[in-house]
């Protein structure tokens, strides 16, 4: 049987031959998943069975491939959640943790206890689940039409102990999917914004990934546009939306908005100081609030 350092070192030699930058943290994230050890290097000289190391060689040739890593270990961690994750779903990435932070600083400044907040494109319901952990009385649905998608979905709001996370099948770019929901404090949503431009140029990684959850139009701001008309009357007056988007899109994003009657727009950066989210007020009056 190899040892763990020699399986290491091949499988590692493997994935730089792709990404040199990323060998080691994929190698560790590889045998951390399969060998169950958080600490797999701890121990270089331990035997790996003849079974997991040619799962593990076949991981490292598959990732060499291009193939992401997520979808290779089969969950990835969020807001301190794990979420399963798989072709057929977006993976969730870290700039999206700067909507739930600004989601999170609009209900601590509006004294907000126990919201309703409609989380749209749910997706894998990373926001929906980060944002019902940290506000264990709001109440909180998840929007998502694919039934691939549907189907993590429901296994993480499960998993991460948030069953009580409403989950609506629907797509939000139809009057009745919008009228179905009112009287909402938020809507938030990271919906697809790639452009047609970023979808001719997609990293290998992430062609893997549903297209439906990327494209956002042309320009990659038609479900602004669309769900920002559909759903301003779904936001009670004084409520809010925050939006995740691209960059390069925050001008284009708050016009939108401010064309549909929001005010007080606040942009926020994500981590690398790229400009990531908008949050609005809702200031205007409807009779089907």
């Amino acid at each position: 049987m190899v040892s763990r350092g020699e399986l290491f070192a091949e499988c590692r030699s493997i994935i730089a031959q792709r990404d040199e930058d990323t060998a080691d943290f994929d190698t560790t994230c590889i045998f951390q998943d399969l060998l169950g050890d958080k600490t797999p290097m701890f121990l270089p000289k331990e035997p790996v069975p003849d079974d997991k190391a040619a799962e593990i060689r076949s991981l490292a040739k598959r990732r060499a491939e291009g193939y992401p890593l997520q979808y290779l270990l089969g969950q990835w961690e969020f807001w301190g959640c794990n979420f399963k994750v798989g072709e057929g779903v977006l993976i969730p990435r870290p700039d999206t943790e700067t909507l739930v932070e600004q989601v999170l600083d609009i209900c601590r400044r509006e004294k907000l206890k126990s919201p309703k907040i409609a989380d749209l494109c749910s997706g894998s319901g990373c926001i929906a689940v980060a944002l019902k952990k940290e506000l264990p009385e709001a109440d909180v649905y998840a929007v998502e039409l694919s039934d691939a998608a549907l189907g993590y979905l429901k296994q993480n709001t499960a998993a991460n102990g948030c069953g009580d996370i409403h989950i609506i099948k629907g797509d939000v770019l139809k009057r009745e999917t919008a009228m179905s929901l009112a009287g909402l404090d938020i809507l938030v949503s990271n919906p697809p914004y790639l452009t047609s431009q970023d979808m001719s140029e997609l990293q290998t990684e992430v062609t893997h990934e549903p297209a439906s959850a990327l494209f956002g139009g042309d320009d990659g701001l038609d479900f602004y546009r669309a769900m920002t008309e559909l759903w301003k009357t779904s936001v009670k007056v004084g409520g809010f939306v925050a939006y995740e988007f691209g960059m390069g899109q925050h001008d284009d994003v708050k016009a939108i908005l401010e064309k549909n009657g929001f005010t007080d727009v606040e942009l926020r950066k994500d981590g690398g100081g790229i400009i990531r989210t908008a949050a609005a007020r809702n200031t205007i009056e409807t009779d089907l609030i």
